[in-house]
């Protein structure tokens, strides 16, 4: 698969390249942890690449779970990419500040949507300012744009699909979480969490996908990296993380190296984690 691919993966030299085509959309959307004391959205109105408009996780999500940032109605999405001018015909780039690849996230929201011409700068807004790249701090000039969405209800499992597929060992579950997570020997970032893992997963920490500067390692490194966590890639897989953010860009690797059977757990360990009748397994998988 070539380096940039409009539908997964694009690098900086596209986007500066396209960066003046009429239909392009670019997203910031920027997302930190709790507790990491950064503002996201104040740091894309200080700086961010020209046109970008801000994608809010948090707030384009569902607001009547109590889990955090879970996927939005049909036309919750819509309305907010009208109001955002992004619609029909856009191809869309979209990209972070953040050490979580977040973009990734939305890159998976839009596909849920049944929207395929969204792609992550590789690198993100880190890279592009290293390369002194032009940004600035002005506000997008946006024109409602109408957005025809079709839901690929196949591509995010919830909690009852995830056990059963956890009985069952038809899935492949991979975990996105850091290795002291997963074996439940870190604490969880969330408070009132039992720690450990859905029993039979595997544990494929995101960071190792990446490279030192945010980029995305390979496809041939990105299938060696599942293979040497004992990911069966000959199973439909679920990737899940802390709250479903980290779990895209598994989902997103996966694409890469061509396995399109890939689901997200919307709810990942915030949801997992919080019911006593659930069980957990610690230690390495």
């Amino acid at each position: 698969m070539p380096h940039s691919d409009p539908k997964t993966l694009v690098s900086t030299d596209w986007l500066a390249t396209h960066l003046g085509d009429p239909d392009l959309r670019i997203l910031d959307a920027s997302w930190h942890l709790p507790g990491a004391a950064r503002d996201a959205k104040a740091e894309y109105d200080t700086a961010h690449i020209p046109g970008a408009r801000f994608f809010d996780i948090d707030e384009i999500s569902d607001h009547r779970s109590e889990l955090p940032h879970m996927v939005p109605t049909v036309e919750k999405f819509m309305s907010r990419m009208r109001a955002m001018g992004v619609g029909d015909g856009h191809q869309v780039v979209v990209y972070d500040n953040s050490d979580l690849l977040s973009a990734a996230r939305v890159w998976w929201l839009f596909r849920l949507m049944g929207k395929t011409d969204i792609a992550v700068l590789d690198g993100g807004f880190g890279k592009w300012q290293a390369e002194g790249r032009e940004v600035d701090d002005l506000p997008p000039v946006i024109r409602d744009r109408h957005m025809t969405v079709r839901r690929q209800a196949h591509l995010v499992r919830d909690v009852t699909q995830v056990a059963a597929a956890a009985k069952l060992g038809d899935h492949a579950i991979v975990d996105a979480r850091s290795p002291g997570r997963f074996e439940g020997t870190e604490p969880e970032v969330r408070p009132g969490l039992r720690s450990g893992h859905i029993p039979g997963s595997r544990n494929v920490h995101f960071r190792r996908l990446l490279r030192d500067d945010n980029t995305m390692r390979p496809p041939e490194e990105i299938r060696g990296i599942f293979d040497d966590a004992g990911v069966d890639l000959g199973k439909p897989v679920i990737t899940t993380c802390g709250s479903g953010v980290t779990a895209s860009v598994l989902a997103l690797a996966l694409e890469r190296i061509g396995h399109s059977n890939t689901s997200v757990y919307d709810g990942s360990w915030s949801e997992w984690g919080m019911y006593s009748d659930l069980k957990v397994e610690t230690g390495p998988a």
